[in-house]
């Protein structure tokens, strides 16, 4: 297919489309980017606002609930407006919650930043797989979804290395600043590469029934095993990656923040390159259920793994040493950055199980499970950090897994 040649929905040419997509995925990089600044800084955000970096964690969950309940109007928005007018709209509420989250004095100024960040950046995912959705068949938007996500993981990758030597050159308030910039650099791309176009199917009901159509479909029988492992699949992946990976890494295997973010960025650069190649080995092998099952058991494994080899734990004593090295985690971080990029496969599920009319909702309703569960697991493993320690949380995580992959199973069982 040439540069020329419409895609299949709505007359768009694929060069479009592909400026178009690039545009967006670009707005879930910045949000990427700005969800995991806390893994790097949160030690320092905790110095300045006098509170203790367990009881900032805690507060930085208000982030993910507020963008998980933003998918349901988001969601409805998308259907109902259509693509462009919805992304500007929310990159502009992005900057805006950028220059808040930097202007930040103490614990509820920083609420107030994350509140605003998580319900603009709500659909930067949104956005670029509902046109994806809508211009291409089941199967390509497999392969686009991925790419769209490792776009954004790119996001993660910023805030590893590059955020560890801003912040410990300028601050963490420099990464907000920067990241405010990024922001009318994307809303200037999104506004002049994506077209102007109505609503695919839109329809005539009320935003309010839109909006309970997003709960009614993530309720309904034929998504609730997606919703079951979405609930705990992001969250796991992005409470190691935003939050407790660098806590890790620092205060257990005592690495400076510099090589924190190292190997934070060893760990994203798989993030980065796993959903595509996972988008590519569905488009041409299938076999969905399965692999994201499978990956997800697979996740689980090696993040109980990682857990036991903290001192004093069963893998640190069968080698003999007091803690492992960080190669060993190194290796792990890997492994877990490539298997938990199965995620794109819950939203071709989704894609395949929806009319046009409804895909916007549909995605929208897997989003907010992602999201509620990352918020639920960041709220939830920062009590048991605080209880029993950082190995725990790993361990927490794995559980949490494999409860989800065994709903998942159970119940898209044909």
């Amino acid at each position: 297919m040439d540069g020329g040649t419409a895609t299949e929905d709505t007359g768009i040419n694929l060069r479009t489309l592909i400026f178009a997509l690039l545009a967006l995925a670009c707005g879930h990089m910045l949000s990427t980017l700005l969800r995991t600044i806390p893994a790097i800084s949160l030690d320092l955000m905790a110095h300045d606002f006098g509170t203790s970096p367990q009881a900032l964690a805690s507060l930085t969950s208000i982030y993910h609930f507020s963008f998980a309940a933003a998918q349901v109007p988001v969601g409805a928005a998308l259907d109902r407006f259509g693509v462009r007018p919805v992304s500007l709209s929310l990159l502009a509420g992005t900057v805006v919650g950028t220059l808040v989250s930097g202007l930040a004095v103490g614990p509820a100024s920083f609420v107030l930043g994350q509140f605003l960040l998580g319900v603009a950046t709500s659909g930067m995912l949104m956005c670029p797989m509902t046109l994806a959705a809508k211009q291409m068949s089941a199967a390509k938007f497999g392969l686009w979804s991925g790419m769209i996500l490792s776009i954004g993981n790119i996001g993660m990758l910023l805030s590893s290395s590059p955020l560890a030597f801003v912040v410990d050159q300028f601050g963490w308030r420099a990464g907000f600043w920067i990241s405010a910039g990024f922001g009318v650099a994307v809303l200037i791309a999104v506004f002049a590469l994506v077209p102007r176009q109505p609503a695919a199917h839109a329809d005539e009901s009320s935003p309010l029934q839109q909006m309970t159509e997003v709960l009614r479909l993530g309720l309904s029988r034929g998504l609730r095993g997606l919703i079951a492992l979405s609930m705990v699949s992001l969250g796991a992946s992005l409470a190691l990656r935003g939050l407790w990976g660098g806590p890790w890494l620092m205060d257990v295997k005592g690495l400076s923040r510099i090589e924190a973010g190292n190997l934070l960025g060893l760990f994203t650069l798989a993030m980065i390159a796993g959903p595509i190649c996972i988008g590519a080995f569905d488009r041409k092998f299938g076999h969905r259920r399965t692999v994201v099952a499978a990956a997800h058991a697979l996740a689980a494994l090696l993040l109980a793994l990682m857990a036991a080899g903290a001192p004093h734990l069963p893998v640190s004593n069968l080698f003999g040493v007091a803690v492992m090295p960080r190669q060993y985690d190194l290796v792990l971080l890997i492994l877990i950055g490539l298997t938990t990029s199965a995620q794109p496969l819950i939203f071709g599920m989704t894609r395949q199980l929806v009319d046009a009319q409804n895909t916007g909702k549909a995605l929208s309703a897997v989003n907010l499970a992602f999201f509620l569960g990352t918020a639920l697991m960041q709220s939830i493993t920062a009590g048991v950090a605080a209880l029993f320690g950082l190995p725990a949380v790993l361990l927490f995580m794995a559980v949490a897994l494999v409860i989800g992959t065994v709903l998942f199973l159970i119940y898209t069982k044909a």
